[in-house]
Formats: structure tokens, sequence, C-alpha cells
């Protein structure tokens, strides 16, 4: 019996500690992966309180989400949650100190970050950001945490600097350098080099932050009812299946029967003009909180389709599609289970 309660004590030492499963430490098939990340910016926030932070679980819970690997990521996620608040603030601290919340984001964490921001920004005590963590429920803080590993997961904490660059590069305009001794150096020579502090931009569009798609007019009928239909394709690198799969709960469709309506999301469309506009996700309150795309510039339709969007309300909404003006691409990315669908209903305004 005393050897039995050792072994079992010892199995859950070692979940806790690799953050595999409970039986999968039992039996001695846990794993790890390699190679661990660089976690070192969590004990560099200095307007966090002098806490424990557990670099070890923060490295090992950011190696499972790059690799992907859910039950190691479950696990460890919740050893953060329950009992690692001062990892998952530090965490958290590291990323949201310099970017801002996307418009993909849980409720917890677009209200939370400015709070994140302005502590940043402040570089001293930061009682309000403090005092709105501490009070996060369990479901909250899980919240947080699952947004915050979406970016560890792609990289770590971004500069300023890369934050700007990523909107100047969707805007065709050449990056700018961080503030270094590069830039210095280079200004002493006379040459004209511009940081982020020396760009008045304003605030930043979380739809520049947020990966882009263009559309396709068409027409489709699905089990016989003639309907207007968008086809998505990736405007910009990480726009595709599976940036799709994470942005929405769309089916995986194969161009057989209707896609199932959502009108959480919904076509914005312009009367006066005869335009679209967009193609967000809004919340109970009617306002957008993410857009797969927004038109750069006012088009008249043709009147043959503003006529069926105007008669059907609703548009067959189907995507990705690399190159959807090529023959069989569309039925290709159905073919290969790689075509998400939706039914949404027209906003017209």
């Amino acid at each position: 019996m005393v050897k039995s309660h050792g072994k079992k004590q010892r199995a859950k030492s070692k979940s806790r500690r690799t953050g595999a499963a409970y039986a999968s430490a039992a039996a001695g098939t846990t794993h790890q992966h390699d190679p661990m990340p660089d976690v070192s910016a969590v004990e560099e926030i200095s307007y966090l309180p002098v806490e424990f932070v557990d670099t070890g679980l923060a490295a090992r819970l950011v190696a499972a989400a790059r690799a992907g690997c859910q039950p190691c990521q479950r696990t460890l996620s919740k050893q953060v949650v329950d009992d690692g608040r001062s990892t998952l603030l530090a965490l958290a601290a590291a990323i949201y100190g310099h970017l801002p919340a996307s418009s993909v984001a849980s409720a917890t964490t677009r209200g939370w970050a400015p709070l994140c921001r302005a502590a940043h920004e402040d570089m001293g005590e930061a009682p309000e950001m403090l005092e709105a963590f501490g009070v996060l429920s369990l479901q909250e803080r899980a919240e947080l945490l699952e947004d915050v590993l979406d970016h560890w997961a792609m990289g770590g904490p971004a500069s300023q600097a890369e934050v700007v660059n990523r909107v100047l590069a969707r805007h065709g305009a050449s990056p700018v350098p961080g503030q270094n001794a590069l830039v210095d150096a280079l200004r002493q020579f006379g040459v004209g080099v511009y940081t982020p502090d020396d760009l008045d931009l304003g605030d930043i569009d979380p739809y520049d932050l947020a990966e882009n798609y263009g559309v396709m007019l068409a027409r489709a009928t699905p089990d016989g009812r003639d309907m207007p239909m968008l086809t998505l394709y990736p405007e910009t690198e990480g726009a595709g299946i599976e940036d799709l799969e994470r942005r929405t709960d769309w089916e995986h469709w194969g161009l057989h029967g209707t896609p199932a309506a959502n009108p959480a999301w919904r076509l914005r469309a312009r009367i006066a003009d005869r335009s679209l506009q967009g193609l967000v996700h809004v919340d109970p309150d009617g306002e957008a909180d993410d857009e797969l795309w927004r038109a750069a510039e006012t088009v008249s339709l043709p009147e043959h389709w503003w006529a069926l969007l105007d008669r059907a309300r609703h548009v067959l909404v189907v995507g990705p599609v690399k190159t959807p003006e090529s023959p069989g691409a569309l039925q290709a990315a159905g073919d290969a289970g790689e075509l998400l669908a939706v039914v949404v209903p027209v906003e017209l305004r």
C-alpha cells in the first residue's frame, strides 16, 4: 500500500512538473517539447510586484502551445490559471504591455489589456491593472491565458516597432527601425531614420493587426435555391484555412447542401450606392468585433447581383480559395476538405 501510494504521488508530481496527463506520467510515457522557448521577458517587467514567477512552468506551457500539443497545454494551463497567478500576470503583461488586444480576443482581455498598456507606458506602479487582474474569476483568467498563448505561440512579445511595421506593411510602406544604438549611429551620419515614436499613427486599427481577405462575387444554387455567394481569398500572408477555423465556427463544406446560417456574421451593404462595405462578426450589442473583409473603396454592384442580394437578404460565404478566378479552384478546395462555408444575413444600411 505504501509503495503504491508513493508511486501515485511521484506520478502526480511528474504530471505537475512536465505538464503531461497523470496517466502518461504514471506510465512513464511523458514527453518534452523542444526546443524550450526563451521566456526571460516575463522576469523583466519592472512594474509588476516582486512575486515568484515560475519560468519553468511558463516555458513548458509556451513550448506546448507552439507544438500544438493540446493535452500538455490543457494540463499546464490549468496549473497556471489555478495556482500560478503571478506567472499568468507576467505572461500577459509581456504581451499586452506592448500590444493592443485584437478584435477576436475575449471580452476579458479587451477590458484588461488597455490597463496593462497604460501601466507599461507609465513604467511605475500599476494599481488599476493589478486590481482588475486580481478580481478576475477562474473562467476569466482562462480566457486571458488563451489569448496570451495565441501570441506566445507565434513567437512571443512584440515590440511597438514590430506592431507598427506590420501596420505599415499592410499599406505598402517600408518598415521603420526600432530605437537602438544603430539608429543613433545612423542619425549621427545624417541618415534619416524614423522610429514608431516619430510617427503620429493615432489609434491602431485592429483590422490592420488581423489577417484580411478579399472577396469575389458569384452565384450559387444550394438545394436548388438561387442565392448570391461571396468567395473569400487570402490577402495577407497568414490568412487561410487555419486562420478562418480559429476565428469562425463555420462548417467544412464540400459544395453539397446548404451550410448553416449564422446571424452573428453579417454582410454589410449600403443601399445608396449599391455597394458592399464589409464582412463582420458582431457582438450582442450589434458592434463589430471582428472583420474578415473591408471594402477599400466604394464600388457599385452589378444590377443583377444587387437585385438577387436584395431579394434573398442572405448570402452564402465560402473560402478560403487562393485563386477563386481559376476554373475548378473552388471544387478542389471543397474536395480537399479546406473549404469553410456559412450563410449570413445582409445588413442593409
